[in-house]
């Protein structure tokens, strides 16, 4: 099914995921005066995740909650291979002023997204503070300055290796893999 080496499997992702919940639970409390927003499309996957078990631990309390698309943010979004830029819609219905925001990726790798996303993030006002939660911390190769609050798992991989994230929702099975650059990663 898979070439690349397991990192996640099923049942620990699942453990991880809930996890990071008990984490932000411990940290930020009922959630008031702050949401989340997953950076789409594949940091929406876990954000959704995160956002309705942090709903269920906390009684279906109320967590405001959005999507944000950075396509036209990043740096390097006009040097996109494969043809034209498919940007996926925003969905925050909301202002972030003055709230906390909890800002939700798959893989920190360069620190490139996390960057673009602060700033197509000031689109919707100015929050008291922002903290990060990945998946996956590909710790080597940062290209900026950023940090991971909440950590799912650190990966010690150079360029020659890719993390990829498969997603129930898309590939039928949630895994992390680490692909050697020669190996097929589009599996």
């Amino acid at each position: 099914m898979q070439a690349g080496k397991i990192l996640l499997n099923h049942d620990h992702f699942a453990l991880v995921i809930e996890r990071l919940c008990h984490q932000l639970l411990e940290d930020w409390g009922d959630f008031s005066h702050a949401c989340i927003i997953g950076i789409q499309p594949r940091g929406a996957l876990l954000a959704n995740r995160i956002h309705v078990r942090l709903q269920e631990l906390l009684g279906n309390q109320h967590i405001e909650y959005g999507k944000l698309d950075i396509t036209f943010y990043r740096d390097d979004f006009r040097m996109a291979e494969g043809g034209p830029l498919m940007p996926h819609p925003n969905e925050i219905d909301f202002v972030v002023a003055n709230k906390k925001v909890l800002l939700i990726d798959d893989v920190l790798y360069t620190g490139r997204t996390i960057s673009a996303a602060l700033s197509a993030l000031q689109h919707y006002g100015r929050p008291n503070a922002v903290e990060l939660l990945v998946l996956v911390d590909r710790r080597f190769n940062r290209q900026l300055p950023v940090q991971a609050d909440y950590v799912g798992i650190s990966v010690d991989a150079l360029d020659e290796a890719y993390v990829k994230v498969r997603w129930q929702e898309k590939y039928g099975e949630d895994a992390v893999l680490l692909f050697d650059k020669k190996q097929d990663a589009a599996h």
